[in-house]
């Protein structure tokens, strides 16, 4: 024991010698001066407006807000809007099932969906109280789906069960669902068959008469829907028809073979619209996508659609560059209402604009002899560009962007036409040897200043389709080697290039099922 205290005697002594020792070495560092505590006051006083400015973002960065907060607070701005349910998955129970799915334990989640459940139990009363049966059954659904209490559910459908009794017997609303079902007034209106159907079942359920009566009205929709995906320019009609009889009996014994033969057209018309884009029927295309596109959302259809406005949008801006507006109109027209949105298409429709506005601008801001003394300096600089052999390049001082520049001065002027035969044997020169030695990109630059010099020329059709079939030629080479982007790319130019060619349809084919 006394050992034990000596020991704890010397290490006392010991700590006091360093404490003696820091002091010393505080005072010698300078940090007791008031200087030094004038200097700790500013630090601490500017530590404190750090973290006042920056509090928020740096307590965002440190404590994210979670994915449950996020549905918890959707839900509630759902609820207070009123949308309880929604097929998207944005109504308030939908939200906040979503969050229980997330941690079913967390106490605002319950708290949530039993607010949800409690106002779905106030709008079937209110409907009820109105007479909407209907909308009565949905929110009880929904109350049941929300856990909301059974007593409170089995409260309002004893009295939705009474009111209908009231209204008219089982017996009274059966003669009336069979007369309808007669007259073939399947599913046009509250007193056609299939409504009336559903009112007796929800009665009795089990009632075989109903039961059997609307199996087989619902086997004439799907007959209707099977006949109508027959027929051109009905696939959303038969599927609207295919929807009301999964309404009325989602097991319905012949929708699984239904949906299949509309699913087969769809894929069928799709497969029509890639086709006809690739021969270069852009409206054909356009339609056929649209068809598929308004049944169900299909990315190649989507895609498909993508491209013909691109491919509209690149021939407005094409036929503004030789001052057919009115044609450009038309074009641009047709591809903002495909994709309004697309931005090649939005960059199309501010180009055009610019040609007209500049071509507006020399037609009425140039007096006769302005606009001679520009022409003769522009087709000097040309002749200049011509001796030097400047054909396309560089861009800006070559014969062809002077021609051009003259052009848009002066199209009819015979001086300019003189000067586009000089230079299209040069462009169509540049184009077979960029051709030869796989310079595919240059040799397009020359066949489109070809065919900006010489759109009649009937060698033009011939240089296309052996331009697209070179670009379909690299592109498989590079597929077979895994690069699908290239093959993309090669793709997308063969159709700008030729949307005709034979060989387009097979590539686009293995182009596809590569990116599957």
């Amino acid at each position: 024991m006394e050992n034990w205290r000596q020991r704890g005697q010397q290490g006392l002594e010991t700590l006091g010698d360093k404490l003696r020792l820091y002091g010393r070495w505080w005072v010698a560092r300078g940090w007791n001066s008031p200087r030094a505590w004038r200097a700790i006051g500013i630090g601490v006083l500017l530590l404190s407006i750090v973290l006042a400015i920056f509090r928020q973002p740096l307590a965002d960065w440190l404590w994210p807000e979670s994915r449950i907060q996020k549905l918890l607070d959707a839900g509630g701005q759902a609820l207070q809007q009123g949308r309880l349910s929604a097929a998207d998955g944005s109504g308030a129970g939908e939200l906040f099932e979503a969050a229980a799915a997330l941690d079913p334990d967390r106490v605002e989640v319950k708290q949530a969906l039993a607010r949800t459940a409690q106002a779905a139990l106030e709008r079937a009363r209110k409907a009820l109280a109105a007479g909407d049966y209907s909308a009565c059954e949905q929110a009880l659904q929904l109350a049941r789906r929300l856990q909301a209490p059974s007593s409170d559910i089995d409260r309002i459908q004893m009295q939705l069960h009474t009111q209908r009794r009231q209204q008219g017997s089982v017996g009274e609303l059966l003669q009336q669902a069979e007369s309808a079902h007669a007259q073939g007034r399947l599913d046009d209106g509250a007193d056609s068959a299939l409504p009336l159907y559903q009112q007796v079942l929800a009665i009795q359920p089990d009632r075989m008469q109903a039961l059997e009566g609307r199996d087989e009205a619902l086997a004439e929709l799907v007959m209707q829907a099977n006949r109508a995906v027959e027929r051109p320019g009905q696939l959303q009609a038969a599927a609207a028809t295919l929807r009301r009889v999964e309404f009325y009996d989602p097991g319905h014994v012949e929708l699984p073979a239904a949906k299949a033969l509309l699913n087969a057209s769809l894929e069928r018309r799709r497969l029509q619209g890639e086709r006809a884009l690739a021969r270069g029927r852009l409206e054909a295309a356009a339609d056929a996508f649209s068809e598929v596109l308004a049944v169900a959302e299909d990315p190649a259809a989507r895609q498909g659609l993508m491209r013909v406005a691109q491919l509209q949008a690149q021939e407005a801006t094409r036929l503004a560059g030789d001052f057919q507006f009115e044609a450009a109109a038309r074009a641009l027209q047709q591809a903002e209402q495909l994709a309004p949105d697309n931005a090649e298409v939005v960059a199309a429709a501010q180009t055009v604009e610019r040609i007209r506005t500049a071509r507006r601008a020399m037609d009425t801001h140039l007096s006769p002899g302005e606009r001679e003394r520009r022409l003769k300096g522009l087709l000097a600089q040309l002749q200049e560009a011509e001796a030097r052999e400047q054909w396309l390049l560089p861009p800006g001082s070559s014969a062809y962007d002077h021609f051009k520049a003259a052009q848009a001065l002066a199209p009819q002027d015979p001086r300019v036409k003189r000067a586009a035969a000089r230079i299209q044997p040069a462009a169509r020169a540049c184009m077979e040897d960029n051709l030869r030695g796989n310079r595919l990109r240059a040799a397009r630059t020359c066949l489109d200043a070809w065919q900006a010099l010489a759109p009649g020329d009937s060698s033009l059709g011939v240089a296309r389709r052996r331009l697209a079939q070179r670009w379909i030629a690299v592109g498989s080479e590079r597929l077979g080697g895994g690069d699908t982007a290239f093959a993309q790319q090669a793709l997308q130019q063969a159709q700008q290039i030729d949307p005709a060619t034979p060989e387009i349809a097979g590539f686009s084919d293995r182009v596809r099922n590569a990116l599957r």
